[in-house]
């Protein structure tokens, strides 16, 4: 049961990384990374929230199980992360590899924390 909650969350979140891709095109070659900050931002708000209301409630485990480690771990991204940087680096845009960092890292985590607390508060 447990491999079936993260295959069909897995599915949905890996379509909608590829939609957001397809939604957030680079506008040309050496574009920042939009879509998969974009991705692991969402990504991890989501996990938060969804952490948060499961611990908050003593939620069943399989809500984590489907959301978390299923769709968010499908939807996000960390492999592209490490991809973009390393290219930014590479074109020696070192400006904005720090800001791609900071914005999926940061991003990630304040949207994290951000949502557990919400979620916890709510319920």
């Amino acid at each position: 049961m447990t491999a079936l909650l993260v295959l069909v969350g897995g599915a949905v979140g890996a379509v909608l990384r590829y939609l957001t891709a397809v939604w957030l095109p680079p506008r040309h070659e050496h574009a920042f990374p939009w879509a998969t900050v974009a991705v692991n931002v969402s990504g991890s708000l989501l996990l938060g929230a969804t952490a948060g209301a499961v611990a908050a409630t003593d939620g069943p485990g399989w809500v984590s199980t489907l959301v978390g480690t299923g769709f968010c771990g499908a939807l996000t991204t960390f492999s592209t992360f490490g991809f973009e940087t390393v290219r930014l680096l590479e074109e020696g845009r070192l400006g904005t590899a720090a800001v791609n960092v900071t914005a999926s890292l940061g991003g990630g985590l304040l949207a994290f924390v951000g949502a557990w607390e919400l979620a916890a508060a709510a319920l």
